[in-house]
């Protein structure tokens, strides 16, 4: 009988894949399905979004083809939007900056659910389990939970700080393990981990961090949390394993006499900036990319670069690090030898280079180009263009493969 049963699902199951192959090859998604007919049936890992700024949508994109799906709107503002993704990479999570959070199903390209949550939003993050989106605020400063199926409001924990019950900017937000989250308080200058493990009872724990933390990473083990400070030349580290130790300077004045140059625009930290036992950061006021070793987190090199880094990103390998920059010199995109410490090629993409994607094992990487409204794929081996996309003003770019990172 078990036999008979197991054959029966195994030829369903086959009928079912050859027709949704079927389906695949011939009718690739290009917007909602009309009259609530189900999505198109696919998997989800190669899929991904592009943040279309000026036009409050995105793009559902694919990386196997390189081709755009379908395009979602009604999401708000954009101007500093980011995204996560649910576990099973079927839906992306939009964080937009008029405190919008809307819940995007990638298949079906339309928003499923969507609240505005706050005045002013900077970004967010996913609970270990999947289970919860936590956003963090500028205003009212502070982060907020919510149900990642329904998003209603599970949490909401104030950043207040002083005697007078302020309210600091969140920046720098992150999952840890065990649904905690860790982020920075910019004006406070602190950096607090909340674990929300019982959200209806939030626990927070607080630690100095020395003046405007402005964005932070969590190292891949999700052990290290490090914080660029944006007031003074450094960053604050934070031993996730060992908390009680406090906060630890790494490159602790490392402008020291030199005057800094205009900072036109905030570099990002994240834990794509690790490569081969060793951190690549941005620095702030310099045009420089510094090297440090994840063994004791001392400083090893400085890679002069062509300006105000933004994004240090490595290829998934480690082998090359890729730069984009602020104005006025933000149509290059420069390479990073990672065995020499060396610049190999600058590109330039477009006028106007916001974002980077490595695809998830590092063939080829997207560059979204704002001011000629387009997106370059480049081929990270020859480093030749293979397509490129249209799109509204694009800015940040995200795949689904960041669903099962730590910190993203």
């Amino acid at each position: 009988m078990s036999t008979i049963r197991f054959t029966s699902i195994v030829r369903v199951a086959a009928a079912t894949a050859a027709a949704a192959f079927t389906l695949a090859g011939c009718a690739p998604l290009a917007g909602p399905p009309a009259g609530g007919a189900a999505p198109e049936a696919r998997g989800t890992g190669d899929l991904g979004v592009v943040i279309e700024r000026a036009s409050g949508q995105l793009s559902v994109v694919e990386t196997s083809g390189r081709t755009a799906l379908a395009r979602v709107d009604g999401l708000g503002d954009l101007s500093h939007a980011s995204v996560v993704f649910s576990r099973d990479a079927r839906y992306a999570y939009v964080f937009g900056r008029d405190g919008g959070l809307s819940k995007v199903d990638l298949l079906s390209a339309r928003v499923v659910a969507r609240v505005i949550q706050s005045g002013n939003a900077i970004g967010g993050a996913i609970s270990q389990d999947g289970r919860m989106v936590v956003v963090q605020n500028y205003e009212p400063g502070g982060i907020k939970a919510f149900d990642a199926e329904t998003l209603e409001l599970l949490a909401d924990v104030p950043a207040e700080y002083g005697n007078d019950g302020q309210r600091s900017k969140v920046v720098g937000l992150a999952d840890l393990p065990g649904n905690r989250f860790v982020y920075s308080l910019f004006d406070a200058g602190e950096i607090r981990v909340t674990d929300l493990s019982d959200p209806s009872r939030p626990r927070t724990e607080r630690y100095p961090a020395g003046r405007q933390p402005y964005d932070a990473l969590v190292t891949p083990d999700g052990r290290y949390y490090i914080a660029g400070l944006f007031g003074e030349d450094g960053l604050a580290m934070l031993d996730l394993w060992r908390p009680e130790k406090g906060v630890r300077r790494i490159l602790d004045g490392y402008g020291r006499g030199t005057t800094p140059l205009p900072v036109y625009k905030m570099p990002h930290l994240r834990g794509w900036a690790i490569a081969g036992g060793r951190a690549y950061l941005p620095a702030i006021g310099r045009h420089e990319v510094l090297v440090v070793e994840t063994r004791d987190w001392q400083e090893v090199a400085r890679i002069p670069v062509k300006s105000q880094p933004v994004f240090v990103m490595a290829r998934p390998d480690g082998r090359e690090i890729w730069v984009n920059f602020a104005f006025p010199d933000n149509a290059a995109v420069q390479v990073i030898d990672t065995l020499e410490n060396r610049i190999v090629d600058t590109l330039e993409p477009g006028r106007a280079v916001l974002h980077m994607e490595f695809t998830p094992k590092g063939e080829a990487v997207w560059v979204s180009a704002r001011d000629d409204d387009k997106v370059v794929v480049y081929d990270t081996r020859t480093r030749e263009p293979l397509t490129t996309l249209s799109a509204h003003n694009p800015s940040g770019i995200f795949f689904t493969s960041r669903a099962s990172r730590i910190g993203f």
